[in-house]
């Protein structure tokens, strides 16, 4: 009987040492989405604590700095995390090959882990175990090594465009003040290159956030910019000049449009948030109303923009757009807690926490 509760130790063990690295592979290595349960765990739990401290805070500049901590520190947190997970299942071979109780086990799977070396064993078979312990050890060293700088590079893309963005769009950045500053300062044909250089980023994003998911939750430098209110912003830049604007048609308005919904659709999916997979309207309606959608309308043409006349039509092919990213929009802005922006985040219903473990869906 103890042979056998042996084996199942040695099997429980090697099993942990498997999906704990396997997680780490998912984080560090692999270059496509991959979610993991015990990421899922971490970051759950991460959240609920900073969840929590949020309730004593009065404005969202105290928010911002705190919710500026909790993608860093959930990220350095899976390390420990990754180590404990290994070095307990590492104690369990130990204990089925006899290295002693327990707590020798554990000291001697530390040691190795952390190639202290100040427990060893002559038989061969805990020799080669510890070895490779160590190994995997300095391994997940050098691979948080090189992930944090593959991170940050993507990051700093990211931001550079949010903060030139403001440039055009001002702060918070709206559709309504992109347009208006084009027209005063580019001219409206100008649009077509900046339209072609947000396709870009959008296909960047989609990359790096569902590859790199924890750059999702990384703030911008200052409180009043995030990265989801920019793509809002833009989005429905593009959504009004494709219905609004008399000017040529662009195709590349429309291929920014939807290299942007995808890029949040897929960001949604990697949290498992459900939205509709081709919404049309008016079967899915939208967070805009005609009225806001009409003012907007009414301050471009007083300021001089060439406006199409039926504005029902044009209310009819705008809502068309932007059924296609309106609901991961606000969801995403949720998540992140992005601040007061208009037609985004001012709209957003408040985040609520998921479960920590995988389901098929989270949001309805």
């Amino acid at each position: 009987m103890d042979i056998w509760i042996r084996v199942l130790a040695s099997i429980f063990g090697f099993v942990v040492v498997v999906l704990t690295i396997f997680s780490a592979l998912s984080t560090f290595v692999l270059t496509r989405a991959a979610r993991s349960q015990l990421n899922r765990i971490v970051f759950g739990l991460t959240r609920r604590v900073f969840e929590f401290i949020l309730k004593f805070t009065r404005t969202y500049r105290q928010r911002d700095a705190i919710m500026a901590y909790y993608s860093p520190l959930s990220l350095i947190m899976l390390v420990p995390v990754w180590y404990a997970l290994i070095m307990m299942g590492y104690a369990a071979m130990y204990w089925s090959l006899g290295v002693g109780e327990w707590f020798a086990d554990i000291r001697y799977s530390g040691s190795s882990l952390l190639t202290l070396g100040f427990a060893t064993s002559d038989n061969p078979y805990v020799t080669l175990l510890s070895f490779s312990e160590a190994l995997i050890g300095l391994i997940l060293v050098a691979l948080l090594m090189a992930y944090l700088p593959t991170m940050y590079a993507a990051f700093s893309r990211r931001e550079q465009a949010v903060s030139m963005l403001e440039v055009r769009a001002g702060n918070p950045p709206t559709a309504l003040e992109m347009l208006l500053r084009f027209n005063r300062i580019h001219g409206l044909e100008k649009l077509s290159d900046y339209w072609k250089t947000w396709e870009a980023w959008f296909a960047d994003i989609e990359e790096s956030h569902t590859t790199l998911p924890a750059l999702v939750f990384f703030r911008s430098p200052r409180s009043d910019n995030s990265w989801i209110t920019a793509s809002g912003a833009v989005l429905d830049a593009a959504a009004i000049a494709q219905s609004a604007l008399d000017i040529p048609p662009d195709a590349s308005a429309a291929l920014c449009i939807r290299a942007g919904y995808l890029a949040l659709r897929r960001i949604a999916d990697y949290f498992d948030i459900s939205h509709p997979q081709s919404p049309t309207y008016p079967t899915i309606p939208i967070s805009i109303t005609r009225a806001e959608f009409d003012e907007v309308l009414n301050q471009l043409t007083q300021a001089g923009v060439p406006m199409k006349a039926d504005r029902e039509k044009a209310w009819i092919d705008f809502a068309g757009w932007r059924v296609n990213y309106d609901r991961v929009l606000l969801v995403i802005c949720s998540l992140v807690m992005a601040p007061q922006t208009p037609w985004s985040s001012d709209r957003a219903k408040k985040f609520k926490s998921p479960p920590l473990f995988l389901k098929k869906k989270r949001f309805k």
